[in-house]
């Protein structure tokens, strides 16, 4: 079983992917870290951000040891992230590993769950499942600030509107894997929806389907 999970910053996928993982006993990739991992290896090496190519070799070089869970969820990195998730060449050489993840998902497992921008259109278009969750831009904006607060880092609640706003857009309008619904998908707006409430939405939607 393979379940694709798309959906804005801050909407609720990520968790809800989790708590859908643990239920199912499926592997999780959240495919944004990988674009993260991208991102961190420019901070930290003092590489030329806005160089398509010095990113596209980074991504190329990607492996799991890349992952810095102490640094990876800093603001800064999050702003990075998505903008070199516009590059096509940073997306190409991305794929494979997720694809490859989703076909092999680790030992015991019933299957995959993946979560990102374009799981249900580009990574998983056979997906036997597929979501797309949202929630209004201010409700989201107000989450990743208590979030970010919740982890000592110091930011401000209009910075954060104005930045989900503008990767919002960088996410819609790219030319490479634009963030929009797959085929087919379920729409779960969780603006009014409490994390258990969007789960069991989905759970049971799922179980309907008697994958």
């Amino acid at each position: 079983m393979i379940i694709a999970i798309d959906g804005p910053a801050a909407s609720g996928k990520g968790t809800i992917a989790r708590k859908l993982a643990k239920h199912f006993n499926l592997g999780y990739l959240d495919t944004g870290i990988l674009y993260r991992a991208v991102a961190l290896q420019m901070l930290q090496g003092g590489i030329n951000i806005d160089d398509p190519k010095c990113a596209e070799k980074i991504a190329r070089e990607f492996t799991v040891s890349f992952i810095d869970k102490k640094n990876i969820r800093t603001e800064a990195v999050s702003v990075l992230a998505s903008k070199i998730a516009a590059f096509p060449g940073v997306r190409h050489e991305l794929l494979h590993y997720q694809k490859s993840f989703a076909k092999n998902p680790g030992p015991d497992k019933y299957g995959a769950i993946l979560d990102g921008r374009d799981i249900g259109t580009i990574v998983c278009p056979n997906a036997d499942f597929k979501i797309f969750i949202t929630a209004d831009l201010k409700i989201r904006a107000k989450r990743r600030w208590k979030q970010l607060l919740q982890s000592d880092q110091t930011v401000i609640y209009s910075d954060i509107l104005e930045e989900l706003r503008s990767r919002d857009e960088r996410d819609r309008c790219r030319e490479e894997a634009p963030l929009v619904p797959a085929a087919g998908s379920m729409l779960i707006d969780t603006s009014d929806m409490t994390i258990d409430v969007a789960f069991d939405v989905a759970k049971n939607a799922i179980l309907s389907q008697n994958i």
